[in-house]
């Protein structure tokens, strides 16, 4: 991951990680998944979709999330 990007949600359901990177877009927040759930990362545990987005949008997304709590893990 490039610098100055920071992970503010993880689970181990891809739907849920696309459905909470759906939402920050809509807010404008550009979100990058990353799915280590997939074969590529089978040496790592435990396997988890994971949302990264940049450091200046880290408040903003963080306050989103916990506004829609139906979002959270």
């Amino acid at each position: 991951m490039e610098k100055d990007w920071v992970k503010i949600f993880a689970t181990n359901q891809t739907f849920r990680a696309e459905i909470v990177k759906g939402m920050l877009q809509e807010y404008g927040i550009n979100a990058v998944l990353i799915n280590r759930l997939d074969s590529s990362y089978l040496g790592t545990l435990p396997g988890m979709a994971e949302l990264y987005v940049h450091l200046s949008q880290e408040m903003e997304a963080k306050k989103l999330l916990m506004e829609n709590p139906e979002n959270e893990e």
